[in-house]
């Protein structure tokens, strides 16, 4: 190798390293490497978006067939896999206060998923005619990892309808012309739902942490202006109604010229909180009639997501996009393993499902 080569190699590992140091937006003394740790640049302080109820109690959730009171515990059996999503890895620019899957720049519980693993899962569906018609990408940040557009395209020119959750970030921003050129070729087909935790600075940056606020607005008002199809996933304090909350996220995008209707759930999405250590109801088979509910409305029942955890040699599908790391919630190593029923044996299955009526898909 010349010297010239040498130092330009030199040059390019310094440059990239200063990029990741940005994107992460570590500090000098970060060094923790632990899986599923929170990074020490997470925000101090308590999040302002909590569960307020007692402590759970250790009986409840406890057996997949029982809940605590001897009851049966209900399951949700899967009607069709119309959505099929896939954790890029927990691995993010950002260390929320109250992140439920706990991603942070330093946890890679959940390993980056591979384009060749992606494949194989989407050829399943080709091959055994499943009918998923949309993809879904969650993290951590997926535009972290670092085949996610190559992920993104495989998935557009297969015809699946391609659903990604982002923070609008540094990360994202990096592969503007190449979302731009997925946008001409795909329009609609293509929609990113950006993490926007409050309609105010305050509130937005004690979860998420200082000087998030304005790339994250920034990186969403490029998106509206160009045209993308968006939604907006966002939370309501303790205080607030689902009336506020909308009437906020209204007003500013009215302020900031942003191209999402607040009104429409499927665009302005507000999540329940979760807090898998607060008390919360179990559900039992006859909380359907109680309730009014149909088993065949709750998220599981049409859709999966796929996880690559760490220390294991492939990915496997995990019941739900919220419990990634439950022994209990994982369903087999391939979609036709994972269509059986799912038992509600999780404080997620009641908050946030059947109790918050609440989904991620789009």
């Amino acid at each position: 190798m010349g010297t010239d080569s040498f130092w330009f190699l030199t040059e390019e590992i310094c440059r990239l390293r200063r990029q990741n140091a940005q994107d992460f937006q570590l500090n000098d003394t970060d060094t923790d490497t632990s899986p599923r740790s929170k990074s020490r640049n997470a925000p101090a302080g308590t999040s302002p978006f909590q569960v307020l109820a007692e402590a759970l109690p250790q009986e409840k959730f406890a057996d997949p067939e029982w809940t605590a009171k001897g009851e049966r515990r209900a399951s949700v059996p899967m009607t069709g896999l119309e959505t099929l999503w896939f954790n890029t890895g927990t691995l993010c620019n950002l260390a929320c206060v109250n992140c439920y899957i706990e991603s942070s720049p330093t946890n890679d519980a959940l390993l980056y998923i591979s384009r060749a693993h992606v494949t194989r899962f989407l050829d399943e569906i080709e091959a055994d005619q499943i009918g998923t018609t949309e993809i879904g990408y969650t993290g951590g940040e997926p535009f972290m990892n670092p085949e996610f557009v190559a992920i993104l395209t495989d998935t557009l020119e297969r015809g699946f309808d391609a659903l990604v959750l982002s923070n609008a970030m540094k990360p994202m921003r990096r592969h503007e012309a190449a979302l731009l050129d997925l946008k001409e070729r795909f329009g609609d087909k293509l929609t990113i739902r950006v993490s926007l935790d409050h309609y105010t600075k305050d509130a937005h940056e004690a979860e998420r942490g200082p000087r998030s606020w304005e790339p994250g607005t920034s990186g969403l008002k490029w998106l509206s202006d160009k045209g993308f199809s968006i939604a907006v996933a966002g939370r309501m304090l303790p205080s607030e109604t689902m009336d506020d909350a909308r009437a906020g996220y209204g007003a500013l995008f009215a302020e900031m010229g942003i191209c999402v209707d607040a009104a429409d759930p499927m665009r302005m999405v507000l999540f329940p909180e979760m807090d898998e250590a607060k008390d919360i109801a179990e559900i039992t088979t006859e909380c359907w009639g109680i309730l009014n509910q149909n088993p065949a409305d709750i998220m599981c029942a049409t859709s999966r997501m796929v996880v690559h955890r760490k220390g294991e040699g492939a990915p496997r599908v995990a019941a739900c996009t919220l419990i990634p790391y439950d022994d209990g919630f994982d369903m087999g190593a391939t979609l036709a393993e994972a269509s059986r029923d799912v038992s509600l044996n999780h404080p997620h299955c009641a908050r946030f499902c059947v109790l918050g009526g609440a989904s991620c898909s789009a």
